[in-house]
């Protein structure tokens, strides 16, 4: 059945693997939020923020985990990843854009470049030499293509994409605009008077069904590459230095920075705003949460925090206030229960007993 037409309950019950309770006939046409649903749509609650439009949204259908069926007036769809089932019904809205090919006859490509007959190069976009674009490849317009860009089948360049020379692109793998991908590293080294640029030799390697969020950075490598795994997805605005390496389904939010040389397992999550040194080990399954700053390596999986929370500003600047005085507390604290302990020498065999 074609997205237009809409789909029932009933249909996506079982497309998705969903417990249905209500009408299998009712009809969705759309995705709509809780608070402003209406008749035809269907909507999810994943975040109890939201719960309290649970009871009263209107529209037809809602995704929800077990324990909240009992609060959904009509037709729910019962998942234990509410969100996930969304996701993938909201798919069904958004089909893939019709396919286009060719070259645009405002684009510049070079005459040892290869684009694939299938493949598309918009407006204003440059393809330098050495470059080979795969098929069914989409180069939005005013994208950048250095010499010796490789980019493999069914990925996209939305616009005003950089590919710096030699950078490798994986199949599917979504650029949006503004990214630069192979821009030299921050690579500096001082000679007793001035800073001397130290020649960034590596590319940028990015493997297959990665995204990249606008104007996200990621340098070329000092010797080796940049790497980027398979399944990584980066938010927009965030740093990536020089040599730092990415495991596979790995998941970064904005403005995030990465210092040069870092490597980052697999499957790990990184909240925005986040600050990681360089030269860095962080392995497999870490949740860093947003505001954090890693200045050394994590070597055991878990969720790690240093940012902190608000507060009102009187309290916060009490409690700064505070903090430069927390060495001078302890020692005191220390002073005085070394003095306390001289004072009562049996005080520690009563406790101990």
């Amino acid at each position: 059945m074609e997205a237009s037409a809409g789909f029932t309950a009933g249909e996506l019950a079982a497309r998705f693997g969903c417990e249905l309770r209500g009408d299998p006939a009712a009809r969705v046409t759309g995705v709509c939020t809780l608070q402003h649903g209406r008749e035809g749509l269907l909507s999810f609650l994943a975040n109890d923020s939201y719960r309290r439009y649970l009871a009263d949204t209107a529209a037809s259908v809602v995704v929800v985990a077990p324990r909240d069926a009992g609060e959904v007036a009509g037709t729910a769809l019962i998942h234990a990843d509410p969100y996930l089932i969304y996701a993938r019904i909201a798919a069904l809205f958004a089909p893939p854009r019709a396919a286009v090919r060719g070259v645009d006859a405002h684009a510049t490509v070079a005459a040892a470049a290869t684009v694939a007959p299938s493949a598309y190069v918009g407006p204003h976009a440059v393809i330098g030499a050495g470059a080979v674009v795969g098929e069914r490849v989409r180069i939005g317009p005013g994208c950048v293509l250095a010499e010796g860009v490789r980019i493999e089948a069914d990925s996209e360049l939305v616009a005003r994409v950089y590919l710096g020379p030699g950078v490798r692109l994986g199949q599917r793998v979504l650029l949006h605009p503004g990214v630069t991908v192979g821009a030299d590293g921050f690579g500096q080294v001082y000679d007793g008077e001035r800073w001397l640029k130290v020649p960034q030799l590596g590319s940028v390697r990015i493997e297959d069904d990665v995204e990249i969020g606008a104007n996200t950075t990621i340098d070329r490598g000092a010797v080796e590459d940049t790497v980027l795994e398979t399944g990584v997805k980066l938010d927009n605005q965030i740093q990536v230095g020089h040599n730092v390496h990415i495991g596979a389904h790995t998941v970064i939010a904005g403005c995030v920075g990465i210092s040069g040389s870092t490597r980052i397992g697999r499957r790990c999550m990184i909240g925005g705003g986040v600050g990681i040194g360089g030269h860095l080990d962080i392995v497999d399954g870490v949740t860093i949460t947003g505001m954090t700053m890693v200045t050394h390596s994590l070597t055991a999986p878990g969720v790690y925090s240093s940012g902190v929370p608000v507060a009102p500003n009187r309290t916060w600047r009490r409690n700064a206030m505070r903090f430069q005085h927390l060495d001078e507390l302890a020692r005191r604290l220390s002073a005085l229960e070394r003095r306390l302990t001289r004072e009562s020498p049996g005080a520690g065999e009563e406790e101990s007993s």
